[in-house]
C-alpha cells in the first residue's frame, strides 16, 4: 500500500505560478508511472500531466502544455508540477495519482481508470 500526499497549493493570482508537490511512503513509486489530475467543483476529474518511471516519457493535456511540467525525484519518492502563467480555469482540486501496471514502462496512462492509487489532494485557486 502507498500513500499518496499532495502539498503546494494555494491561492495565487492569475499569471502566478505554484509548485506541488506529491510525496510517498509505504511504498516506492521509483519503478511506476505518476499522473496529476484535477477535478474542478462540479466536473468530472481531468487529466493534466503524467510521467512514465524514468522520467523519460511525458504527456500533456492541451490546455496546460508549455505553461505545466511534471517532474520527478525518484530517491526522494517524491513527483512535482510546476505550474506557470496559471489562468483563473486551472483552479481546481489536484491529485497526484500511481500507475503500479506500468512499472519499468515506457508508456503514461492518461485516464483515471488506469491508475491504483490516489492522494486526497490540494487546493489551487487562481483569481483573476
Amino acid at each position: 500500500q502507498v500513500q499518496l500526499v499532495e502539498s503546494g497549493g494555494g491561492l495565487v493570482q492569475s499569471g502566478g505560478s505554484l509548485r506541488l508537490s506529491c510525496a510517498a511512503s509505504g511504498r516506492t513509486i521509483s519503478r511506476s508511472g505518476m499522473g496529476w489530475f484535477r477535478q474542478a467543483p462540479g466536473k468530472e476529474r481531468e487529466f493534466v500531466v503524467a510521467i512514465s518511471w524514468s522520467g523519460s516519457n511525458t504527456a500533456y493535456a492541451d490546455s496546460v502544455k508549455g505553461r505545466f511540467t511534471i517532474s520527478r525525484a525518484n530517491a526522494k519518492n517524491t513527483v512535482y508540477l510546476q505550474m506557470n502563467s496559471l489562468k483563473p480555469e486551472d483552479t481546481a482540486v489536484y491529485h497526484c495519482a500511481a500507475d503500479y501496471r506500468r512499472e519499468f514502462s515506457p508508456v503514461v496512462a492518461a485516464t483515471t481508470s488506469e491508475y491504483d492509487y490516489w492522494g486526497q489532494g490540494t487546493q489551487v485557486t487562481v483569481s483573476s
